[in-house]
C-alpha cells in the first residue's frame, strides 16, 4: 500500500500497491501540469477525504476529468467520464519519492504521435 496527498493534505488517498510504471506525457495539458501518471483501476485507489475537496477541469473531447485540490491547487488525479472505462490516472508526484523510486518511467508523445517514445 502507498499513501498519497496533495501539498496541503486536503486530498488524501491510498493505493493498493506502489506504481510499477509511471508515464511522462508531453501533451499540452500534462506538460503544463507537470504530472507523472500512474494508472490504476478505480477499485485500487481509496480516497480518504471527501470528493468535494477537488475541482475538475475537462478539455478536448471531454472524456476525462482532471482533479485538483481546491485549497493548494495540486493536480491529484484524473477520472474517466465513462464509468465503463476501468482506468484512472494518479499523479505520481503526490507520492513520496521513495515510493516511485523503482517504477519504470515511460515517455509518451501525446503532443504528436500518440505513442511511447524510445521503445
Amino acid at each position: 500500500m502507498a499513501d498519497a496527498s496533495c501539498h496541503c493534505g486536503a486530498v488524501q488517498f491510498t493505493l493498493l500497491f506502489a506504481p510499477r510504471q509511471i508515464t511522462d506525457c508531453n501533451c499540452s495539458i500534462c506538460r503544463r501540469y507537470g504530472t507523472l501518471w500512474a494508472y490504476y483501476k478505480p477499485g485500487e485507489v481509496h480516497f480518504t477525504t471527501p470528493e468535494d475537496r477537488t475541482e475538475t477541469y475537462m478539455w478536448d473531447d471531454q472524456s476525462i476529468r482532471f482533479h485538483h485540490c481546491r485549497t493548494c491547487g495540486c493536480v491529484t488525479h484524473f477520472s474517466s467520464v465513462d464509468p465503463a472505462r476501468d482506468r484512472m490516472g494518479i499523479n505520481a508526484r503526490m507520492l513520496d519519492p521513495d515510493v516511485v523510486a523503482d517504477a519504470r518511467l515511460r515517455h509518451f508523445d501525446g503532443a504528436d504521435t500518440e505513442s511511447y517514445v524510445g521503445e
